[in-house]
């Protein structure tokens, strides 16, 4: 039976990020998904429009609803949008205890739209973090988060130190273009710090990256594998995701999480699929 991995998150039309994006990284990668909805947004590959962030009570209704009736190996959350939803997200995790808890704690789009006040920031680090098996910020993301200048690894560990001592178990600072090591993330935990490097892929279409990176792991993990080994997965996953992106619309387009479940003319799967850990 495919595990089950709980995406809480937005709604992007043009499917590049959110909750689309997540559930096809995670149905790519062997799970099952089920989304609780957090905003409705307006946007496309070139901008974001409208930010809709629905009633907190809602979220608490949608949670419950999937809690109540389904067994969540894993769950991912990315944009919340509210302190409000955040301390739903808490109450849920908290009573009904998921095996693993990816925090991809979404903060802006990448227009530069915020989509978290400062009110739910503070709420996110304060209650969120200590619940979480790993977050996964971006450069952006874990400057805001620790107040931390980032320009390298070094300055990203001591972010992600910040981050440890809030209570996460584990951050993943995703290092996109770091000065020095592009392409390069790092896992601090509180033994040890660890690389995670792949080929820069020079393309604009890279739009829902780290949903598709998070939700992979989140997927990892619900298949029980370590959180080494998840990210290892989910790294080579999202790195052929990004190599195989969609030159739609007038923007950025999206990297693809379902390259690898394409055919090539020959009928047999694309090796990054078996590679990626993918569909196992």
């Amino acid at each position: 039976m495919k595990p089950i991995v709980l995406s809480i998150a937005g709604s992007d039309p043009s499917a590049g990020a959110g909750l689309q994006a997540d559930l096809k990284a995670i149905a790519a990668n062997g799970g099952y998904a089920a989304t609780v909805v957090t905003a409705i947004t307006a946007q496309n590959t070139r901008e974001v429009r409208r930010v809709a962030r629905l009633a907190a009570e809602l979220v608490r209704d949608q949670l419950d609803a999937v809690f109540s009736d389904l067994k969540v190996a894993a769950v991912k959350s990315g944009m919340l949008g509210s302190a409000d939803v955040v301390r739903e997200v808490v109450r849920a995790l908290r009573k009904f205890r998921p095996a693993h808890y990816v925090c991809d704690p979404v903060l802006f789009a990448g227009s530069g739209v915020r989509l978290l006040d400062r009110q739910g920031l503070a709420a996110l680090r304060r209650e969120l973090l200590p619940l979480a098996t790993l977050v996964t910020p971006n450069v952006d993301e874990a400057e805001a988060l620790s107040g931390e200048k980032i320009e390298d690894l070094d300055q990203a560990g001591r972010a992600a130190e910040s981050l440890l001592a809030d209570g996460a178990q584990a951050v993943l600072v995703k290092g996109g273009h770091l000065r020095g090591a592009p392409a390069a993330d790092l896992l601090v935990t509180a033994a040890s710090r660890q690389v995670f490097a792949a080929d820069f892929i020079d393309t604009p279409h890279t739009h829902g990256t780290g949903c598709i990176y998070a939700s992979a792991i989140a997927t990892g993990l619900a298949r029980g594998l370590s959180l080494t080994r998840a990210i290892e997965m989910a790294k080579k996953f999202v790195t052929g995701a990004i190599r195989h992106g969609v030159a739609i619309g007038g923007g950025s387009g999206p990297a693809d999480p379902l390259y690898a479940m394409q055919q090539p003319e020959d009928g047999r799967p694309r090796a990054e699929f078996t590679r990626a850990g993918g569909g196992l």
